[in-house]
């Protein structure tokens, strides 16, 4: 499309709007007048109708596409043209290298006011509103004489759009000059000093942080890395196809995180594999690992030397540097044990030097631990259990319990099968030989001997018996007649015996029920008491234990050192 439509600057269209009137502003193009204008274009690709002509008068081919033919809206065309698409005359660019005056034209000095000028400083290049002097206290209209120089004003009748836009435009190369040479002079003012100090102290140490970050950003480029920051291509990016990818090490969401901007998993993905089994430990394993952390202590040591005037590189010199850091580090030593063994041949106290740490002494530290009610670490470090140099919770042979576990009858066994037979087979619960006598045992001795009435009737046979037995022994002897006399004495004491016992323990009994049912009188509280308006000490009283009590406490206690006790 030859024939582009004008394009009138918006600037242009907000200038003249007040100058037009209503009827001559610029109407919105109707459908009849996009259908002839198509036809036209049309036509003068077919070549039936005349080619449009530009201000010069040449013909504009009709097949040049419309964003070429289109002049910018700021170049202010008033028809068809292609002036834009060719080389424009030396006369016509914008002279961005033209320097026009900026600042005060000293050229001219004003003594007097004039009228229209600046009422405070008396300037004609502005008003008193746009003034940058201070608030004079006479004001340069009312003083009798003034010292003023007018300001250059730039003309920009002439300036076209490049010339207008441009940041440098009147600027002076030679005013950089002054910055450069002031900053020499301080750089100069910076070494005279630093020689000063270490002339008076040549041990002082001499920092340079202000303004030194980059200091050795040239100097520790490393191969595959580029300076620029528009392309920044690094060997860490690089991968061999064949190698497992990070993520791939540990499927699980919860484990190590993976950067996949960086490519990088920093932490272990595999935690349980031992460290010789481990393919991959993560960037932090191989980071702090082998001879990185010298490495960094090197480039540390060689930057330090470097500040004090060694002439020394890491990557230059590697050897002198580790030899100066070891000639460093030994006198480094050498001047800490002298020091420390001068103050104590002056001073004295070298018994105080050999005395073991205050955590062993006091059985104190500084680290904060704090605990829940039920025991647990809520705050700090729990303090590690005190383990054997035996192996411990070991299950061998298809056991679930350790040897120990078990005790009965003096041998000690397993508990998952009561096993007395150290590193046997586990096959299961079974009972040892002897459990269930000895369970026997212990079963009739916990339970209540039997009523005394009951007893006595079941001796009342075997005296009959020795009644019934009597006369037919008429022709035994005397010695023989004494005997049954003095068992049926001992068997009659045997029984009072027995009822005394039986009353004392029916008494005690009825002790003990009263007592218990004093107790729950005294412990019941009163419904309508409420539990936010009764006392401390309401539940219970207090008071000194009675005997029956402290009797009754005495047989209902559980014994922990009974080794009997988990089968009662």
């Amino acid at each position: 499309m030859s024939s582009g439509a004008i394009r009138t600057p918006v600037s242009q269209i907000i200038h003249n709007k007040d100058d037009q009137d209503a009827e001559e502003e610029p109407k919105k193009k109707s459908r009849e007048d996009w259908r002839k204008a198509k036809e036209l274009e049309e036509a003068r690709k077919a070549g039936t109708a005349p080619a449009a002509v530009d201000e010069e008068g040449r013909d504009i081919n009709p097949h040049i596409p419309q964003y070429i033919s289109n002049a910018p809206w700021y170049y202010g065309s008033q028809g068809p043209t292609l002036k834009h698409q060719r080389p424009q005359h030396e006369d016509e660019r914008g002279h961005l290298d033209n320097r026009a005056p900026k600042g005060l034209d000293t050229t001219r000095l004003v003594t007097k006011f004039r009228k229209g000028a600046c009422e405070n400083c008396g300037a004609m290049s502005h008003k008193r509103k746009d003034c940058l002097e201070r608030p004079r206290k006479v004001q340069a209209k009312y003083a009798e004489s003034i010292v003023v120089h007018d300001e250059h004003i730039v003309n920009d009748a002439s300036i076209n759009y490049d010339e207008k836009r441009d940041r440098w435009s009147s600027y002076d190369p030679a005013n950089h000059r002054e910055i450069i040479e002031e900053y020499e002079k301080v750089e100069e003012a910076k070494r005279q000093l630093k020689a000063e100090k270490l002339k008076n102290d040549p041990d002082a140490e001499i920092s340079d942080e202000e303004g030194n970050e980059d200091k050795y950003v040239d100097e520790v480029d490393m191969p595959g890395t580029k300076v620029d920051s528009k392309q920044r291509i690094t060997v860490r990016n690089l991968r061999i196809r064949e190698d497992t990818a990070k993520y791939l090490r540990n499927l699980d969401p919860n484990s190590a995180y993976y950067d996949p901007k960086t490519r990088s998993m920093r932490d272990n993905p595999n935690p349980q594999v031992p460290a010789e089994e481990a393919e991959f430990a993560g960037e932090n394993f191989v980071r702090f690992s082998g001879d990185t952390t010298a490495q960094a202590t090197a480039q540390l040591f060689a930057w330090e030397a470097h500040g004090k005037g060694v002439d020394v590189h890491l990557l230059a010199e590697p050897t002198k540097l580790e030899l100066l850091q070891k000639e460093y580090e030994q006198k480094k030593e050498q001047f800490k044990s002298s020091t420390k063994t001068d103050i104590v041949e002056k001073y004295g106290g070298e018994e105080h030097l050999q005395v073991p740490s205050k955590s062993l002494l006091l059985a104190q530290t500084e680290e904060y631990v704090e605990y829940s009610r039920s025991g647990k670490v809520i705050k700090g470090i729990e303090k590690p259990k005190a383990r054997s140099i035996y192996e411990e919770d070991v299950y061998i042979n298809n056991h679930t319990t350790i040897w120990g576990s078990f005790w009965n009858a003096g041998r000690w066994g397993y508990k998952c099968c009561k096993s007395f037979i150290k590193n046997s087979y586990c096959v299961g619960m079974q009972e040892p030989e002897g459990y269930a006598e000895q369970q026997h045992s212990t079963t009739t001795m916990s339970a209540p001997p039997p009523p005394p009435v009951e007893a006595a009737d079941a001796e009342k046979p075997p005296v009959e018996s020795e009644v019934d037995s009597a006369p037919s022994s008429e022709d035994s002897s005397e010695d023989e007649e004494i005997v049954p006399q003095t068992k049926k004495s001992k068997k009659k004491s045997k029984k009072r015996e027995k009822k005394k016992k039986a009353k004392e323990q029916r008494k005690n009994k009825k002790k003990h029920k009263e007592a218990k049912e004093k107790e729950r009188e005294t412990s019941t509280v009163p419904e309508e008491l409420d539990d936010r308006k009764r006392p401390y000490n309401s539940m219970y009283d207090v008071k000194a234990p009675t005997e029956e009590e402290i009797e009754e406490w005495k047989r209902k206690r559980t014994r922990t050192e009974d080794p009997m006790l988990q089968f009662i």
